[in-house]
């Protein structure tokens, strides 16, 4: 292999004599992080606080749970004002847009987990099936809990490393 100049793509003998080709390229694998979430009480963001507020609070979990899964992955695009909207203007579509961002929060949380180097255990259809019977909120935020369970002591707001 041939040492290149400054600015001059590195070259190796191709086999057979041939022309020399450009050697591979093995730049350093970039490390992921993101912002580690905040810990709530599954209990007090299902039950509690929604009864207190008289369910505002309900739109502002729903906010802050996705802008959290935003700045602990940014990989998986920011969709907290567009999650926010389709609850509040859901009724335009008789309620099959809440729905249906209701149900990709579980795969948003999935792929978190997946993330912080857990295996996978929210689910869309368990999301469903509780939130038939108001328990929705409750089991979303035990997954997310599990997250920043992985992180121990680190406080919400504090930079983590991504697994995956």
């Amino acid at each position: 292999m041939s040492h290149p100049q400054q600015g001059q793509q590195p070259y190796q003998q191709a086999q057979g004599g041939g022309a020399p080709v450009p050697a591979p390229q093995h730049a350093p694998a970039p490390v992921a992080a993101g912002l580690n979430m905040k810990r709530r009480n599954p209990v007090g963001v299902w039950l509690g606080l929604p009864l207190i507020t008289l369910g505002i609070y309900n739109l502002v979990w729903y906010f802050k749970v996705h802008n959290e899964l935003f700045n602990f992955d940014r990989r998986t695009g920011d969709a907290a004002t567009g999650a926010l909207l389709s609850l509040i203007f859901g009724f335009i579509t008789l309620g099959i847009w809440p729905l249906i961002t209701y149900l990709k929060l579980a795969g948003r949380i999935a792929q978190a987990q997946r993330a912080a180097g857990l295996q996978p255990t929210c689910s869309g259809g368990m999301a469903f099936l509780l939130g038939i019977f108001s328990f929705g909120m409750l089991y979303y935020q035990i997954e997310l809990n599990k997250i920043v369970d992985r992180y121990g002591d680190t406080p919400a707001g504090q930079q983590v490393s991504l697994a995956a």
